[in-house]
């Protein structure tokens, strides 16, 4: 070991390199690792980065593999076509098209082949099918005439070709059915209300404080758009792993997050941005939650913005998503609506902006017993509805007794006050 650390030493000085000090740390050092962001998240394996169900912008994060039964995909052909991207939209529009006025460009051609009009297309008295086709070239173009409806008028059917009348007619059908599926195809992938969900704003983070003397979990939602979301609807659901009784290992388990459903609060009328709020009572899944137990915990909340677009009458939904991580615990939003001369004003830019508060480290079980018992936790002031006092107006800065007339007031109810003790004195010294 000592030969080998000699000549490496020899080698760096031949190529110019300053000599390496090898450095060994003290013994405790050596045993205990310093802790810093980077070992911590090496040598703390208990919390893991969550993948994502539902990514931010909606997208679910769900690949389906092993699809055996494709033919079901057939069985319902517009969806299909619908679900494509566009540019496998677009060639299969072409694609119908052509091949179709080809395959009636074909059968026209034949048919002028078998009555022999490309060959007496020129003899005077010679009646053919379609007057002025000689070539396969014509007959396509007599196709794309025929299913088009554009009728120049240069190549036209006789009346003694009654096969060239029912293909005429069969084209006419199937053409129709082409346009109806492929046009429809194409309107209701351009119509879809997918764009209209771009302009439906959700906060970056989700949190947790207290209203009402409960805890609660909130987000902000809003719409961009002048033109309103109709009959707007808002739900959540939280995704987590979870463990039966019997031993089952459920990795996606779905559970519903009450935001409202019984009291309609689910019901949004979205003109401006709104706060959602979930009240962590008995029926929450956080309700035995503390913020130590959620910080160890894995899940992911899916919230849902459901309605319908005002200018199409589609029903349109947004998504998006909220891991562990971005549920923030003694937090609210920052306000982004004030009052102008005649109209009220949205700032967008405070729009995911939070703000610290004062909100007790337990659970909303805990801190509904504390609050039963009469018990204040002495980092927040939670007072019952019968023990609030009347609190002064935070804009005021003047002293309640600073008026000369309220202090004369005060005054003279503690010279009241003075008598009567004084009186009730003198009868207990006479008794």
């Amino acid at each position: 070991m000592a030969g080998d650390s000699r000549i490496q030493m020899d080698q760096d000085m031949e190529i110019g390199v300053t000599p390496r000090e090898v450095k060994k740390l003290p013994k405790h050092l050596r045993e205990a690792q310093i802790s810093t962001d980077r070992t911590h998240l090496i040598a703390d394996p208990a919390k893991k980065v969550r993948q994502r169900y539902v990514q931010k912008d909606g997208k679910c994060n769900v690949h389906h593999g092993n699809v055996q039964e494709t033919y079901r995909y057939l069985s319902d052909l517009f969806t299909t076509l619908v679900d494509l991207r566009w540019r496998f939209s677009i060639f299969i529009f072409t694609l119908v098209y052509v091949v179709n006025w080809l395959f009636f460009g074909l059968l026209w051609w034949l048919i002028a082949l078998i009555r022999g009009d490309l060959l007496h297309a020129d003899e005077e008295g010679w009646t053919p099918c379609v007057e002025n086709l000689n070539s396969f070239v014509s007959a396509f173009l007599f196709s794309i005439e025929t299913e088009t409806t554009i009728g120049y008028g240069y190549r036209v059917i006789t009346e003694k070709c009654p096969e060239g009348i029912i293909l005429l007619l069969v084209q006419a059908i199937l053409g129709s059915i082409v346009n109806a599926m492929m046009v429809g195809c194409m309107f209701v992938k351009i119509s879809q209300p997918k764009n209209r969900a771009e302009t439906l704003m959700f906060s970056h983070k989700a949190v947790i404080s207290v209203r009402d003397n409960k805890l609660c979990l909130m987000f902000r939602v809003g719409d961009l758009r002048n033109s309103h979301i109709v009959e707007a609807s808002i739900r959540a659901k939280l995704i987590r792993s979870q463990q039966t009784k019997e031993g089952e290992f459920i990795p996606l388990n779905q559970t519903d997050i009450n935001i409202g459903f019984d009291t309609g609060d689910d019901r949004l009328f979205l003109v401006s941005p709104l706060i959602i709020s979930h009240e962590i009572n008995e029926k929450s899944p956080f309700w035995e939650m503390s913020r130590a137990q959620m910080e160890k915990e894995q899940f992911e909340i899916v919230v849902i913005l459901e309605g319908m677009v005002e200018a199409t009458g589609m029903t349109c939904q947004a998504r998006s998503s909220y891991l562990d991580t971005e549920v923030l615990w003694g937090y609210r939003f920052t306000p982004v609506l004030s009052l102008e001369k005649g109209f009220y004003e949205v700032d967008y830019n405070n729009f995911h902006d939070i703000y610290e508060t004062h909100t007790p480290s337990c659970s909303a079980k805990e801190l509904a017993a504390s609050l039963r018992e009469g018990q204040l936790l002495p980092h927040l002031s939670l007072l019952t509805p019968d023990t609030k006092p009347q609190l002064p107006d935070p804009l005021s800065t003047h002293d309640p007794l600073s008026t000369p007339k309220q202090k004369e007031e005060v005054e003279d109810e503690e010279g009241e006050r003075g008598e009567t003790n004084g009186s009730a004195a003198a009868l207990g010294d006479r008794s």
